[in-house]
């Protein structure tokens, strides 16, 4: 791949490591899972809304208020309350390296979706070697926290939410053309952000009692983890393949992992280690794959 899709994929992974950084903080601070989730819903909308408004963008077809409600269910609302109730019984490096399932369920999910993503025989070994890795990870126990945590409760709120990931990134690409990712990025927090809002209120109140830190690790959530990294991600998904740009979710776990033990007091842990160790492992050998394909395609032509 081009230099420039790397270097938009380590800034998505950059938002979304730092979103998972700050959540967890925001946890630490007494804000509630619901909250953090509703209001960064609802400041990603606002600050989305403001450049939809300032850029003039005509308003959305029926088509693409549909292509945004399943988006929006499938790629913000069931994996980030899944993602941030996960914060609750693990680390950030422990959840960022789950997320390396994200490329397995995508290659998967486009696969079945779309007639043009090959499934190769060296991507499939490649996926399988970052599975491994988060089998290591979970048969170890190691959860990164200091007093244990719940290591399997959060691998299984991750593993369905790399599912609906997974599902999302193909039904994307599968559309892309159809939509422009400043549009489909505002339509999906637009439409997550009132019913989470709803349940934030019947279930945890109001946030107006929030510490003036906790506002702060919301707001940088918002901006960064998810503002920033959407708007790449959709950008991406309309100039590279759908299993490529879910290599983003390798990335993760580095910089969630070194974050989190830097910023948080995470532990560094070995079954971290080397469930990590076997992530970029498969990142290596999917890309390499990738590569040998367009050489071949190339020699074909």
């Amino acid at each position: 791949m081009r230099p420039t899709y790397w270097l938009a994929m380590l800034t998505a992974a950059l938002g979304w490591s730092s979103g998972g950084i700050a959540t967890r903080a925001a946890l630490g601070e007494g804000a509630g899972p619901w909250t953090i989730v509703a209001v960064r819903a609802l400041l990603a909308s606002i600050l989305l809304g403001a450049v939809i408004v300032l850029r003039r963008m005509p308003l959305p077809s029926l088509e693409v208020l549909k292509i945004g409600a399943v988006i929006s269910l499938t790629n913000l609302v069931i994996p980030y309350v899944l993602f941030t109730f996960a914060y609750n019984y693990a680390s950030v490096g422990f959840v960022g390296v789950f997320a390396a399932l994200i490329p397995m369920s995508t290659a998967i999910a486009a696969k079945i979706m779309l007639p043009d993503e090959d499934l190769t025989g060296a991507k499939i070994v490649a996926l399988i070697v970052a599975f491994v890795g988060v089998a290591l990870l979970l048969l170890s126990g190691d959860s990164g926290l200091a007093d244990g945590g719940q290591p399997l409760a959060a691998s299984l709120l991750v593993i369905v939410a790399v599912g609906t990931v997974g599902y999302a990134s193909a039904y994307a690409k599968r559309h892309s053309g159809k939509y422009e990712p400043t549009r489909i990025t505002f339509l999906q927090v637009a439409i997550a952000a009132p019913p989470l809002l709803a349940v934030m209120a019947l279930v945890e109140g109001s946030p107006m009692t929030l510490t003036s830190n906790a506002w702060a690790y919301i707001v940088s959530a918002a901006l960064f983890g998810a503002v920033v990294p959407f708007l790449l991600y959709f950008w991406l998904i309309e100039r590279i393949s759908a299993t490529n740009a879910s290599l983003i979710g390798y990335m993760v776990p580095l910089i969630g992992l070194v974050g989190g033990i830097l910023l948080l007091g995470e532990q560094l842990q070995p079954g971290i280690v080397v469930g990590f160790a076997f992530v970029i492992l498969g990142l290596y050998l999917s890309d390499r794959a990738s590569r040998r394909l367009v050489v071949d395609i190339a020699l074909v032509d």
